[in-house]
């Protein structure tokens, strides 16, 4: 495997995203809906504007949660599929590239907008809101924004699996659509489903553990156990054992969420 063809790839699909205002456009989004949560997040409870950085964080990791995912499905569904669809895929691998090059280099272009587009929009928040931060709050600020990317390039990577998977972009998309659904908005139901209907005999540990196999639960674990009272206000401190608290090990678990689909794609995509 070679650097070169990677980055070549890698550097059109990037430029391919900044043509279309891509990445300008998720980063205004994540802005302006950043600042309307931040400053009437806590509307319901009689309160608007900003608040400690504690519940700023927390209000944003519902946002996050169902943006990012849904934006890295629909960015990555048809990266190998489309290009199947269009005929050009055969015509890409008669050049002196291999497949695992091609779909490398694909993810890193498509990782690249997605990452900028993040910390451009989150990042204009905290230029927006830094005279409320201190250090500490400052430090929390910038671990949600790193996170937020690992989240999405989580679910790129499912979306490049999803894309290899797929036999053209009609199911691609759909198959984007049930994922996301799945994880953001069915997973947790399951289990709090089993949760009941067993009576809370499946609680405990076991209980816990298994959110770790949706990356969604992941990153609010990652941002919410470390924030003392947004941890009680979630009842994350009944639910989640203190070994899930640790950030190094949720990172860990987060970038196993992304070279895990990459593999299977990997494998998939070979002839």
């Amino acid at each position: 495997m070679e650097i070169s063809p990677i980055l070549t790839v890698a550097a059109k699909e990037f430029r391919d995203r900044m043509r279309n205002r891509w990445v300008l456009a998720v980063a205004l989004v994540f802005t302006v809906f950043s600042l309307v949560i931040a400053y009437f997040g806590g509307a319901q409870q009689g309160a608007v504007g900003l608040r400690s950085i504690e519940f700023t964080i927390a209000s944003l990791v519902s946002l996050v949660i169902y943006l990012i995912p849904l934006i890295a499905l629909l960015l990555g569904f048809d990266a190998i599929v489309g290009e199947r669809e269009r005929g050009s895929l055969d015509l890409l691998l008669a050049l002196p590239i291999t497949r695992l090059e091609l779909l490398l280099g694909k993810y890193l272009g498509l990782a690249l907008a997605l990452t900028l587009s993040t910390l451009a929009g989150f990042g204009l928040v905290a230029m927006l809101l830094w005279r409320h931060m201190n250090a500490n709050a400052l430090f929390h600020y910038v671990g949600f924004m790193l996170s937020s990317v690992l989240l999405g390039l989580a679910f790129l990577s499912l979306a490049v699996l999803i894309s290899v998977l797929a036999r053209d972009r009609t199911r691609a998309s759909g198959l984007a659509i049930a994922v996301w659904f799945f994880f953001v908005l069915v997973f947790d139901l399951l289990l709090l489903g089993v949760l009941v209907t067993t009576g809370g005999r499946f609680a405990g540990d076991a209980f816990a553990w298994l959110l770790l196999l949706n990356p969604a639960d992941v990153f609010r674990i990652l941002n919410v156990f470390s924030l003392e009272d947004v941890r009680t206000l979630y009842g994350l401190a009944s639910v989640v054992p203190a070994s899930l608290g640790n950030p190094a090990a949720m990172g860990a678990v987060m970038l196993a969420w992304i070279v895990v689909p990459l593999a299977l794609a990997n494998w998939r995509f070979k002839p």
